[in-house]
């Protein structure tokens, strides 16, 4: 049975960058044997002129967070998506392995310390929190760095 990961992004929002973005993030984690659990993908089968629709999601995300095995975490944008940045401290609050995956240029950080808030590397290691950060797609599949090592752990 294949590692579950939950593919925290905002991607979903935008059909460009659902069209563009969102494939290959997929492929290169499938590619390290795991199995992608993507909310817009899961949970957005939704009748949107139905009451309730947004708490029927929001539920669907939570409950896919905390029953998979790790989060990977697109962490884009100054600062990054509310939605993704609550789905990534439910994952740390229950102290599942988290990936960040920015490839977005800026700073977004009071720290010289870390490239993006603090408060999002406090479910990685204090040293080498850097194998758990990514900023490519082809870093992903690196044997160097902790989702290969933590995807192969059976």
């Amino acid at each position: 049975m294949p590692k579950t990961i939950y593919l925290a992004n905002p991607y979903g929002f935008s059909a460009q960058q659902k069209a563009t973005l969102l494939p290959p993030l997929v492929a290169a984690l499938e590619a390290l044997g795991l199995e992608v659990w993507e909310p817009f993908a899961r949970n957005n089968q939704q009748d949107f002129t139905e009451r309730g629709w947004a708490y029927r999601i929001g539920q669907a995300d939570v409950r896919d967070v905390v029953d998979a095995d790790a989060i990977f975490a697109v962490v884009n944008g100054v600062p990054p998506d509310e939605g993704v940045m609550v789905e990534l401290g439910i994952a740390i609050a229950l102290g599942k392995p988290t990936f960040l995956f920015r490839d977005d240029l800026r700073r977004a950080t009071d720290s010289e310390h870390y490239p993006l808030n603090l408060m999002l590397f406090t479910g990685m290691p204090e040293a080498g929190w850097e194998d758990w950060y990514y900023t490519s797609i082809e870093e992903i599949a690196s044997p160097d760095k902790a989702l290969a090592r933590w995807a192969a752990e059976r």
